[in-house]
């Protein structure tokens, strides 16, 4: 008779270790063929079964309960997976059996829902291919994640699996570099895009000996690399890019899912926790002693929610920046099985609940500290900033996309549609400017008290900068930087300029706005090296009160007008949506002279991106993959339409205000909805 054994997992703390008996089917004969030598080695390392069909599965038992099978037995099994089951453990039974036992580390209270998919039917052809992923848990600091290995087809044989090291060397070891495989042989590449692969392989880090991320930064000559050794969420999203545009989904579909897990760690700064939603700003990979034993070692994920970052400010950015590379993984691979998982969904659930929570505001934008994006040090964003609303309008319509509606989820979709509908009236309503509208601000009238004011936000005239009364074009125009009440940040932020056309935030009209804009100033914001992340710098008496005095965020360095290269990849998308892919050859060719001769700097100085920055660290992985993942979409733009939305125009009918009900006002978005489609005919 086959006996099965059952891990419960439940909201009592558990042992450390679990030793559980059972006995083996032909699953498991190679445990009986195994020297007392060879049984001491594989107590003390990680293991593998490589060949085996089926080496168990999940059974729901009670909704915070878990049963994992390891041999034939009817209970906990679906009907679905039956007879598929039975047939592979008839041809197993027989002889061959003993006993042996299973060591499983740190079992997990409290562990979140394991399924891998909402529906009966995707669960059902895992089950049928050569392979499927087998989850088990991996001990470790507090709550573990999960690891995910393949397993293949065939009968049980036990490999074992070498501790790695959790970042691959530079000599690119631990990653293959078979250009047939990776699809790179395919086409010709030029030496710098060779040497650039090359980097952006070497900086892959592995946990449990499956690539999870890259680090921000290589260089090997860096004795003190403080948290550039980490793997950043935001950092990561060009990487990923580049590796799905290239054909390799592996390490960011299990990025994906490591760093979801995370999300449910607790988190506190000075006993006080914040939303459960949060994802980390990023993690590294630690091996330490296992169970305090000298020798064996087990790899653990250690995450920053912001507890030790400058300022200690929680990423705001990092779950939005999530759900959007979540949704180009399944657009670029066709694998939707992924987004339908329910630990995924509950992923997705959790971020929205944190963004949509009702508050004081009056306003559909976010609202945010100092420090909670990609510009990460004080720099006057606090508030409203581009940037966060660009992600944050992304990430909703993103959501919108991959939410599997039912009753559980029916009315997050629908604060969705309205979040959206009243967040893209507010951005391109308030925080558009051209010549018409910095002239109609500078005749404003002030201290107006009516449902019909014009100004709105009780802007003064005077807060107009005397560099833009100079410097604005006669054509084009741009989102300004951040809204507040009698307060216009009139700075042009780069990044949630071009994310507002990659997501179709702006207007048509101004999507094309902001790229002639950028065309007609390319020797202020781009010059000699693409991006200026923002324009103009801070100087003198408003860089000492604003950044505080910040020596790294000096004038035209880092945050504070520094060139990013990065931001390449987010231009040539924004170009090649909006019909001008050769203003991103321009961009692209400009990079190119320079950024392998100068290292890959993370950024460059001075007004015009001459320098290297001066405090800029080298191998910067995000540059590396921000030009490569460029060159693939110039060279294929079709597949840039996997990731920027167009217009959505469901969105313009969509208003829940109940002015025209109330009779005290009309709603001003059915104007903002007749001119735009004008505009289309």
């Amino acid at each position: 008779m086959n006996t099965s054994s059952c891990i419960g997992i439940s909201t009592m703390k558990p042992y450390c270790r679990i030793l559980i008996s059972y006995k083996s089917s032909s699953i498991f004969s190679n445990f009986n063929n195994l020297s007392k030598s060879q049984t001491k080695q594989f107590n003390s390392r990680r293991f593998r079964s490589c060949d085996s069909q089926i080496t168990g599965y999940i059974g729901v038992i009670e909704s915070n309960r878990r049963c994992f099978i390891v041999s034939g037995s009817n209970w906990g099994r679906s009907k679905v997976f039956s007879n598929h089951v039975d047939e592979i453990w008839s041809s197993g039974s027989g002889s061959g059996r003993g006993r042996g036992s299973l060591v499983i580390s740190h079992v997990a209270s409290d562990l979140r829902n394991l399924s891998t998919s909402t529906s009966v039917d995707s669960t059902a052809s895992v089950v049928n291919e050569k392979g499927f992923e087998r989850i088990y848990i991996q001990g470790g600091l507090n709550v573990k994640p999960l690891v995910i290995e393949k397993v293949g087809a065939g009968h049980g044989l036990v490999q074992e699996e070498e501790e790695e090291s959790s970042r691959v060397g530079l000599d690119g070891s631990g990653v293959s570099t078979d250009e047939d495989s990776k699809g790179l042989g395919e086409k010709k590449v030029s030496e710098i895009e060779e040497e650039a692969w090359k980097l952006l392989r070497n900086a892959v880090v592995s946990y449990c000996g499956n690539p999870v991320g890259t680090v921000a930064a290589n260089d090997p000559v860096d004795k003190q690399p403080l948290n550039y050794d980490q793997v950043f969420i935001r950092d990561f999203v060009p990487s990923a890019i580049a590796f799905l545009l290239n054909g390799e989904e592996e390490i960011v579909k299990n990025f994906l899912l490591h760093t979801l897990q995370l999300q449910s760690w607790e988190k506190t700064v000075d006993c006080y926790s914040p939303g459960q939603g949060l994802m980390p700003a990023s993690f590294k990979v630690r091996t330490v002693p296992l169970d305090g034993n000298e020798e064996a070692f087990e790899d653990v994920l250690d995450p920053d929610f912001g507890e030790s970052a400058i300022g200690r400010v929680a990423p705001v950015d990092s779950g939005l920046w999530w759900i959007i590379l979540l949704r180009a993984y399944g657009k670029i691979t066709g694998d939707y099985a992924l987004q339908e998982r329910v630990d995924v969904q509950t992923g997705i659930r959790l971020i929205l609940n944190l963004c949509l929570a009702d508050g004081f505001d009056m306003f559909p934008t976010l609202l945010v500290t100092d420090g909670s994006c990609m510009i990460d040090r004080r720099m006057g964003i606090h508030g409203h900033p581009l940037e966060i609303q660009a992600l944050f309008y992304s990430a909703l319509r993103c959501s919108r996309e991959m939410l599997i509606i039912n009753d559980g989820t029916k009315n997050l979709v629908a604060a969705i549609n309205n979040r959206l509908s009243a967040l893209s009236f507010h951005i391109r309503e308030y925080y558009w400017v051209d010549m018409k509208k910095i002239n109609e601000i500078y005749r404003y009238k002030t201290e107006e008290y009516s449902m019909d004011a014009t100004n709105k936000f009780n802007i003064y005239p005077d807060q107009i900068p005397s560099w833009l009364v100079d410097w604005f074009p006669e054509e084009g125009g741009y989102l300004i930087g951040n809204l507040q009440p009698a307060h216009m940040d009139f700075r042009f932020f780069t990044l949630g300029n071009l994310w507002a056309i990659v997501s179709s935030l702006g207007t048509p009209q101004q999507n094309d706005g902001i790229l002639n804009l950028i065309e007609a100033k390319w020797d202020d914001l781009v010059a000699q090296m693409p991006l200026k992340i923002c324009y103009p710098a801070l100087e003198y008496e408003e860089w000492r009160i604003i950044t505080g005095s910040d020596p790294k965020n000096t004038p035209w360095s880092y945050h504070n007008g520094g060139s990013w290269p990065t931001l390449l990849w987010q231009f040539t998308l924004a170009c090649i949506k909006m019909g001008r892919p050769e203003l991103a050859q321009k961009a692209v060719s400009l990079a190119e002279k320079r950024l392998s001769a100068d290292q890959w700097p993370e950024y460059y100085d001075t007004r015009s991106g001459r320098f290297i920055g001066k405090q800029s660290r080298l191998f910067q992985t995000w540059t590396i993959a921000g030009f490569l993942a460029s060159k693939m979409l110039l060279e294929n733009p079709e597949k840039a339409s996997f990731l920027f939305w167009e217009e959505d125009y469901e969105l313009l009918e969509t208003c829940v205000c109940a002015l025209n009900k109330s009779g005290r006002k009309k709603c001003s978005r059915f104007a903002a909805r007749s001119q735009i489609l004008s505009n289309e005919k």
